[in-house]
């Protein structure tokens, strides 16, 4: 998995045949086990949910779920995004969150949002990098988790383009 190596890397929708993966990943990435509630949600958001393969290995997910705004519009939750630590820096988190993005402006989705633990600064600087910002910090939102705070970033959607999301590594 050296520079300058090519990756293969493909994405594929979580269904409920193939949802172990997801719960597999999320185990090894997250402190917090997901209800039956979480995997429902991630299964109903279609393809606002992927999994991230390099090669045939199930390395990275991310699993959103869609929400009814009053007056109609949707918004979209990104409930986790994590990629296998061995797999990181090689782009994966980046196609992963690119492809929520264009799904949102192909279907003029203009409101993203999630949380993040407070201590997580890789996850908070890579949010940035999207123009994700930090509304609000939630304190005692965890129970079991340590620190218990949790930061909820927003990003008021841009519309982008197929171009803007090709990366020439894939």
């Amino acid at each position: 998995m050296g520079a300058g190596r090519e990756v293969a890397i493909s994405l594929d929708g979580v269904r409920g045949k193939n949802v172990m993966p997801l719960k597999k990943l999320n185990t090894a990435l997250f402190p917090v086990r997901y209800n039956d509630k979480y995997y429902a949600d991630a299964l109903a958001s279609g393809e606002f949910t992927k999994l991230a393969y390099y090669s045939d290995i199930s390395v990275g997910s991310i699993a959103c779920r869609l929400e009814k705004k009053e007056g109609g519009a949707i918004r979209v939750y990104i409930m986790t995004l994590g990629v296998l630590a061995p797999y990181r820096g090689l782009g994966i988190g980046t196609r992963l969150l690119n492809h929520v993005l264009y799904l949102c402006s192909k279907q003029n989705i203009s409101e993203i949002y999630l949380h993040v633990q407070t201590n997580n600064e890789d996850a908070i600087n890579f949010y940035k990098k999207f123009g994700f910002e930090i509304t609000e910090t939630i304190k005692k939102y965890y129970t079991n988790i340590d620190p218990p705070r949790l930061l909820c970033t927003y990003k008021a959607h841009r519309y982008i383009t197929s171009e803007e999301i090709t990366i020439k590594s894939w």
